[in-house]
């Protein structure tokens, strides 16, 4: 398939009015985003795009890099929200000569297929994701993933540890609770108090993408300015400000949400996912690799992680946040080289 994006009508703008600086992103912020993406060369993020070989295979949208070796280790790279498959596209040049790629676009993101039915969830998404990779004749494989992608690959890994051979994360999946989560250690409590703080301060965007989706969605689905403002937001909160995700790919990133109207489908995953956290009663049953970027908060304390992971490989970055694809290509992709190699 050709990638095509869509360019938005952006001559009719109400900007909100009064206080400009507080209560969200600054109005200054998304009046000089707004003026780049007027000036976005989108013939060629196109071409650029359109150097990958992309498919579609049961409404799932995915580019597959085969190894030449065919004994190269499989690899699937899951992104997050609110990202999309283009947050590999830095480290896939790296990681190509040591694996065999498949790096989709989660079900109701970029230009997979839009769910219909509910149910849609995390643990049903890993469901769709070992099915394509062994329809793509992959029986035994690696999962990396950040964000969503993180607990997509930890079900991945309890639904079949037969066919996951392991798996690598660079975040923790919000809903974990490991088996024996009593008797926290002081370090483990500290953990809980800033996640408790970090919710209450941060987290509107996902009570309210699990509690009215929909009700959003009529919003940024008709405005590009408002989709853009919600997106940007959170690359530039979630980002090390000394690795920030340059301006053109956070555009070329809500362009794609923007071409295929997704932001509705997208956001509606934290609706789904409420009925499949990951509580575990028993530990992962397969061996997990840890990549904790500096700026990626809150994040457990590995004593915690190996409560209900196997982890037999754990780095700590002095620099990096949420995006560590885009952020921290290199280190990423040489971290998940050493773990699986």
């Amino acid at each position: 398939m050709r990638i095509e994006l869509s360019r938005p009508d952006l001559s009719r703008i109400r900007w909100p009015e009064g206080i400009e600086d507080d209560g969200g992103i600054p109005m200054a912020r998304v009046r000089e985003l707004v003026e780049k993406w007027r000036a976005f060369d989108f013939d060629a993020h196109e071409r650029e795009l359109n150097r990958f070989p992309h498919e579609i295979a049961d409404g799932i949208h995915f580019i597959h890099l085969p190894n030449a070796n065919a004994a190269a280790t499989p690899l699937l790279l899951l992104h997050g929200w609110p990202g999309s498959f283009i947050e590999f596209l830095r480290v896939a040049p790296l990681l190509a000569p040591h694996f065999h790629l498949v790096i989709p676009s989660l079900p109701g993101y970029g230009f997979s297929a839009k769910p219909n039915e509910r149910g849609m969830s995390n643990a049903r998404i890993a469901e769709r994701m070992l099915v394509l990779m062994r329809s793509l004749g992959y029986e035994r494989f690696g999962v990396q993933g950040g964000d969503w992608g993180a607990g997509i690959a930890t079900w991945m890994a309890i639904q079949s540890p037969q066919h996951v051979a392991a798996i690598h994360l660079n975040y923790v999946p919000g809903s974990y609770s490991p088996p024996d989560a009593s008797s926290p250690t002081r370090e483990e409590q500290q953990f809980l108090d800033d996640t408790a703080r970090w919710v209450d301060e941060s987290y509107a965007y996902g009570r309210v993408s699990r509690t009215r989706p929909l009700t959003l969605g009529y919003a940024l689905n008709d405005s590009p300015v408002g989709l853009l403002a919600w997106l940007a937001e959170k690359f530039d909160e979630w980002c090390d400000p000394a690795t920030r995700v340059d301006d053109d790919t956070i555009l070329l990133n809500t362009t794609i949400y923007w071409t295929t109207g997704t932001i509705y489908s997208s956001m509606r995953l934290y609706r789904e996912s409420v009925a499949t956290p990951l509580a575990l009663r028993e530990r992962v049953p397969v061996r997990a690799g840890f990549a904790h970027f500096a700026r990626e908060e809150p994040f457990p304390p590995r004593s915690w992680v190996e409560r209900g992971y196997d982890v037999q490989h754990w780095t700590e970055f002095a620099r990096g946040g949420h995006f560590a694809a885009l952020e921290q290509p290199d280190e990423l992709a040489g971290d998940v080289i050493a773990f699986f190699t």
